[in-house]
């Protein structure tokens, strides 16, 4: 866990690379989730976070 820990405060590109798909993984779990349980408040978070990982993940990209 030490040696993950200082990836997640990384701002080389690469390793933020790595930690966002986590993040973009993990928030898609929980929009699945909220689809399912139909909780429409949940689902606009989620898909706003989404947003922003994607504009995040496209500025690193360039």
């Amino acid at each position: 866990m030490k040696q993950v820990l200082p990836s997640f405060h990384s701002f080389e590109p690469e390793n933020r690379l790595s930690v966002l798909r986590l993040e973009i993984d993990y928030q898609l779990m929980t929009l699945y989730d909220a689809l399912v349980a139909e909780d429409s408040d949940k689902i606009t978070h989620s898909k706003a976070l989404l947003n922003e990982f994607r504009q995040e993940w496209l500025s690193l990209q360039e």
